[in-house]
């Protein structure tokens, strides 16, 4: 496997324990619908939150967060639609995004970035 792909994954395990900490409870991880993919789908205080993670190694030439293009929310949109629909879940939906940065020391920080598609519009 390829040193970005074990970067990723590792990534995506310190999101979702840096979750579990703050007491969300992990519903799924990697959930795929057609060709998209939601890496971690949560549930805290009676809401879905549907969470992207983004790792880079440096953010020298843009901030993780601004590789989610709009096409990427559409996809993520697309999915967790699907998933509320297939488990038939009533529930509130926020969309985050939580980075995975090294410091300066190359100690990864975790930033997390509530209902980070707010403004989002799928049109």
């Amino acid at each position: 496997m390829a040193e970005h792909n074990d970067f990723g994954n590792l990534a995506e395990d310190l999101a979702a324990d840096f979750l579990a900490a703050k007491n969300y409870k992990i519903l799924v991880r990697n959930f795929r619908y057609q060709k998209a993919e939601i890496d971690i789908i949560a549930e805290f205080e009676n809401l879905i939150v549907v969470t992207e993670v983004k790792a880079r190694g440096t953010d020298f030439f843009m901030e993780p967060q601004e590789a989610v293009t709009k096409k990427k929310i559409k996809s993520i949109v697309l999915c967790a639609d699907f998933f509320m629909r297939e488990r038939n879940i009533d529930k509130e939906v926020r969309f985050d995004i939580i980075t995975v940065l090294p410091d300066q020391s190359g100690r990864l920080q975790i930033t997390h970035i509530e209902d980070a598609f707010q403004s989002f519009d799928a049109n």
